[in-house]
């Protein structure tokens, strides 16, 4: 693409010094990391999080504690849903909603809970920004979810047709979002694909591969591994959603996020064998209800509506995260070892 066909991102007046942003999901992987990057930029960061059951609650107060050490940070704790909105959201100019329950399999359980945290806290959030003279843009965290089994490469154009609970309730949020875009609240979808790096999730694939690997314990595969992902690395996606609240094409669009390589968890499975160097067991179980086979993303809107493209490939991204639960490990053993 040539250099003038990307448009250029606005003054960073939303995301720079003397601005104030709202982050929810502040105590998440992603969350935290936009927050920690809004606050490199030196704009002060009001951070939201109800720290759900949705996974280990230690590794969220871990990363608020984190935030909560640095200069320009407040936290507020409570559920979108009952949260007083008014004063949270009044000055802020900028809101990122990367709050949610996550999890495929988990949402045929407990639906309800899924649309709660991913519907009516979406809905509040954006009755409230909406009301908030100082609020301009809104970027929400949608998934590739909401693809389903779509025809590859997934387009934004294509009609979304999502097969869990989980992908319904991201497409329901996304589509309240992007209908309450306009003059007075602008708004934009990203649609995340498969984001790892240190500090993912520990309910994520390839942190559990990789703590299972290093620990000499079996893998636990399921299906037969040649179902595919377009994993993306979390620094490029802090990159495209910091963006996402810059550039002047974006309201009302859903757009793509994703890592611009379509790789199977047998393949994963041969990189990761050579980063820990040692033979990997896998225990092989049925395909999981809800999963589905392949993803890839067509990245020919981010690259002209946000000027952004991947950066980090798989293997060197992957290579990061080992490193990082190598260190966990070690870091573990040690307070064990003093305690004992």
């Amino acid at each position: 693409m040539d250099s003038d066909t990307i448009p250029r991102a606005l003054p960073p007046a939303l995301t720079g010094p003397s601005s104030t942003c709202v982050v929810t999901g502040a105590a998440g992987f992603i969350g935290s990391q936009v927050a920690h990057r809004l606050l490199d930029r030196g704009c002060r960061v009001v951070g939201i999080d109800a720290y759900t059951d949705s996974y280990a609650v230690g590794e969220k107060r871990a990363r608020t504690a984190a935030l909560t050490a640095r200069p320009g940070y407040s936290h507020v704790e409570g559920d979108l849903v009952d949260l007083p909105l008014a004063q949270v959201l009044d000055g802020a100019s900028a809101a990122f909603h990367l709050a949610g329950r996550p999890g495929v399999r988990p949402s045929f359980e407990i639906e309800d809970r899924y649309w709660h945290d991913n519907v009516e806290a979406t809905r509040r959030l954006l009755d409230g920004a909406a009301a908030t003279p100082s609020m301009r843009r809104l970027v929400y965290a949608s998934s590739s979810s909401v693809y389903g089994d779509a025809r590859l490469p997934f387009r934004e154009s294509g009609t979304p047709a999502p097969i869990s609970p989980y992908g319904r309730t991201k497409l329901e949020a996304e589509r309240l979002c992007l209908e309450a875009n306009g003059p007075r609240l602008e708004t934009v979808a990203l649609r995340y694909f498969t984001v790892y790096g240190p500090g993912q999730r520990p309910d994520l694939g390839l942190r559990r591969f990789a703590e299972a690997a290093l620990e000499g314990r079996p893998i636990e595969l399921l299906g037969d591994g040649t179902q595919s992902r377009d994993f993306t690395y979390i620094d490029d996606v802090v990159d495209a959603t910091i963006r996402a609240a810059e550039a002047p094409g974006a309201p009302g669009l859903a757009i793509n996020v994703g890592g611009g390589t379509r790789i199977s968890l047998l393949e994963v499975f041969d990189l990761l064998q050579g980063l820990v160097d040692i033979p990997l067991q896998i225990a092989r179980q049925p395909f999981a209800r809800g999963d589905v086979r392949h993803t890839s993303a067509d990245g020919a809107r981010a690259r002209t509506v946000l000027g952004w493209a991947p950066r980090v490939p798989f293997l060197v991204g992957y290579r990061r995260e080992v490193d990082w639960l190598r260190e966990l490990g070690a870091a573990a053993a040690a307070t064990r070892r003093r305690a004992a």
